[in-house]
């Protein structure tokens, strides 16, 4: 049975994020590399239980009936309470259904509906002061503009929610009226902790003439409320950043029958060089300076580690190098992708993955590392076929 180990390699960067999980086993080796979108309005999808919220608000509320009017500001203002459980669909889109109510003051003409008995300031007869107890149960759909136009983000600290709904009014106190009722604010959301919200709900509700108990003639009634409240965001939470997964597999096998033909084509070119320098004996000396070509060798994002495939393309470069002109110097030079880590990040990763073509040229490969002079640029803009990909290399040239 073949034995299997695994390693496992982390990489940040600050503009997207990649993580290269490596498989090995005595035949097989199998990288994964997982790299995550920097696009900030793709999110993965999440499950039916993920972003559940509930919430709960005390405020206060305005009436408008027919003649509510004539009463001064202050005396129409009266309580409000919410409590409402909902569920956000994606960072833009959700649901929720609420209660709301307590009470309602306002104005009646002749005591018809809901008259404390005490007549409206100003008044001598026939305009007195009313109050109704109420509920309303509503369903509305909202809409994280704040997302929408700036693209989701975990510790956002306010959010712009408007949204809209329809539901249904009932009036507890005699005469007892219910009626549909539809709903349009904007919830004010400012984020505590990843789990708590503080909210400020600014709402508008238009329902029947009838609900007061007193048809006017008119299309119909409204009612303002402002309430500040608390959210509770149950876990599982947020969204994941969308990611692509790219594996690549290597077979051992295959490598080393490469390495055993790369040998076998040395031995003979050693031996053809041998046999060519004996027919040369015979001639005019002249001197040939044997160069290597300049050389690219590309990371994998946010790594210095190289591949098996570049350890091979090293292992004939050596070959080159090791066969020329010992006075020759080669240049390796590193570089890193500006659009992606810190200036910082990218001089230190393009100096690292420079180190590691000359630890293994000379290390594994045998060439004196006296040829050989290091130099990095750090991150830099795209230099080949616009592809960022071919910015995370190394380049060897002689000089």
């Amino acid at each position: 049975m073949i034995k299997k180990t695994f390693i496992a390699a982390i990489c940040l960067a600050a503009a997207s994020t990649a993580f290269s999980q490596e498989a090995v086993t005595d035949d097989v080796v199998v990288e994964e590399t997982i790299e995550y979108s920097t696009d900030k309005h793709k999110v993965e999808t999440n499950g039916f239980w993920s972003n559940w919220f509930v919430s709960a608000g005390a405020g206060v509320q305005m009436y408008f009936g027919d003649h509510d009017n004539n009463l001064k500001f202050g005396k129409r203002l009266s309580p409000s309470l919410d409590i409402a459980v909902g569920k956000w669909f994606s960072p833009e889109i959700g649901v929720r259904l609420m209660y709301n109510g307590l009470s309602a003051k306002g104005a009646t003409r002749w005591g018809v509906a809901h008259s404390t008995g005490d007549l409206v300031e100003g008044w001598n007869s026939g305009l007195y002061k009313s109050k109704f107890n109420y509920f309303n149960f509503q369903i509305d759909a909202m809409f994280n503009f704040t997302n929408i136009v700036c693209g989701y983000k975990e510790d956002r600290l306010y959010n712009c929610s408007p949204y809209v709904g329809v539901g249904v009014m009932k009036v507890t106190d005699d005469p007892k009226e219910a009626a549909l009722s539809g709903h349009f604010g904007i919830m004010n959301s400012f984020r505590i902790s990843s789990a708590i919200d503080i909210n400020l709900d600014l709402r508008g509700t238009l329902t029947s003439d009838e609900l007061d108990g007193e048809p006017g003639g008119r299309w119909g009634e409204g009612l303002f409320a402002a309430t500040v409240g608390i959210t509770y965001k149950i876990n599982p939470r947020g969204w994941n950043r969308s990611k692509t997964v790219v594996r690549n597999v290597y077979n051992n096998a295959e490598l080393n029958a490469m390495r055993e033909k790369l040998n076998r084509m040395n031995e003979e070119n050693a031996r053809l060089q041998a046999a060519l320098a004996e027919a040369d004996k015979a001639k005019a000396q002249t001197v040939v300076k044997q160069i290597a070509s300049s050389s690219l060798i590309v990371f994998e994002i946010g790594q210095s580690k190289l591949s098996n495939q570049a350890r091979v393309n090293l292992g004939m470069l050596a070959e080159i190098i090791k066969q020329g002109d010992p006075s020759t110097k080669y240049t390796i030079t590193g570089y890193a992708d500006a659009g992606t880590g810190s200036k910082k990040l990218n001089e230190r990763l393009s100096k690292a993955r420079a180190e590691a073509v000359r630890d293994c040229l000379v290390d594994e490969f045998g060439v004196d590392e006296s040829q050989l002079v290091i130099d990095y640029k750090g991150g830099v803009e795209n230099m080949f076929y616009d592809d960022p990909r071919m910015s995370r290399a190394v380049i060897t040239t002689s000089k």
